[in-house]
């Protein structure tokens, strides 16, 4: 009897291996099509997918989805977020439900256009200041700066370059970006997965929150209802302004790929304004989808400042909404420029 039974088991172990076997085979042969060959799609162009079956398997009706949700075999992609999505094929195989995936990228449809600008102020800005963010709150300037053993948190008088408060960040941080909501200051820290908030008034630190999705902190800004937070990728996390956990992101396309290492931020009339690491500009993003609209060259303020052996790249943009102007500077910047956007 006991044979027997070690001969059942046996066989139904042997049965049921080679079923998945046979499953995990199928699925080797199946492949999703999609109308480009590339899978890049502009934003508005029509998707059509269908089943690659090479082998004729029966898998029986297909239905699919896109980021989980349904689609038809046709449709247009429009009213999307821009960047990688997945496409999900869901079938029958032996008797079990599968799924095969495929990604697409979608593109911006439209030609990112070019600003340059005009300087209409020159003010001095603390050259030993390793600039990391910038903001204006009620009209006054405050700024964040990086580097471990000197990272600080500062409240300047802009005109002037006098620093009106100042906040040193423990030495084991990297501080970065910064953004005022709620009366408080929010500041990144750049590897070590946490930020602080502190009271706006007296720089007392109030809180601290972890990056549950990213892994490292480089800008803020906000639009007065949520926080937006880049991570030196082509991401731009939206935050939970109660419990400020990473919900969900848009990805920086143009109409010919995506823009990375995406570094301070700022909302500006609507947009998000983020400047890339060691690129002298800035991008105009839409904050729904993610298209970068609009690129501003600031290459030539490199030159317009002190020259020494420690100069480094152009980061920190501010926009004043009472003089409805932009201030830019940059990493151990001995000045502070007041700019108007020119097409």
């Amino acid at each position: 009897m006991n044979a027997v039974k070690l001969l059942i088991v046996t066989t139904l172990f042997a049965f049921i291996t080679s079923c998945g076997n046979n499953v995990a085979e199928m699925k080797k042969h199946l492949t999703i099509n999609a109308n480009q060959a590339n899978q890049s799609f502009l934003l508005g162009e029509p998707l059509d997918v269908s089943i690659n079956n090479p082998k004729n398997y029966d898998i029986g009706d297909v239905s699919f989805s896109l980021d989980g949700n349904a689609i038809t075999k046709k449709t247009t992609l429009t009213n999307m977020k821009l960047g990688e999505h997945t496409i999900t094929a869901q079938m029958q195989l032996n008797g079990e439900l599968e799924t095969i995936t495929k990604t697409i990228t979608v593109l911006n449809n439209k030609t990112p256009k070019v600003y340059t600008f005009d300087i209409i102020n020159e003010y001095p800005h603390d050259i030993t200041s390793y600039t990391q963010g910038l903001e204006f709150y009620k009209g006054e300037l405050y700024e964040s700066t990086g580097q471990y053993g000197s990272s600080k948190l500062r409240k300047v008088n802009y005109k002037t370059g006098e620093v009106l408060k100042n906040h040193n960040v423990p030495n084991e941080y990297f501080a970065e970006g910064i953004t005022i909501f709620n009366h408080q200051v929010y500041q990144l820290t750049w590897r070590r997965g946490i930020g602080f908030v502190y009271n706006v008034e007296t720089f007392e630190k109030t809180g601290s929150f972890k990056y549950n999705n990213s892994k490292q902190g480089w800008g803020l800004c906000n639009d007065g209802k949520v926080l937006y937070k880049s991570d030196g990728t082509e991401k731009i996390w939206t935050l939970d302004p109660e419990t400020l956990a990473e919900k969900s992101y848009i990805q920086a396309y143009h109409n010919k790929g995506k823009v990375v290492e995406l570094n301070e931020l700022e909302w500006v009339n609507g947009k998000i304004y983020a400047n890339r690491w060691e690129k002298n500009g800035v991008a105009i993003i839409n904050p729904e989808n993610g298209a970068v609209e609009g690129v501003i060259d600031f290459s030539s303020l490199h030159k317009k400042v002190t020259q020494h052996p420690k100069l480094d790249v152009l980061n920190g943009i501010a926009y004043n909404p009472e003089t409805q102007t932009l201030f830019v500077t940059g990493k151990l910047w001995d000045k502070l420029f007041e700019v108007k956007i020119v097409e």
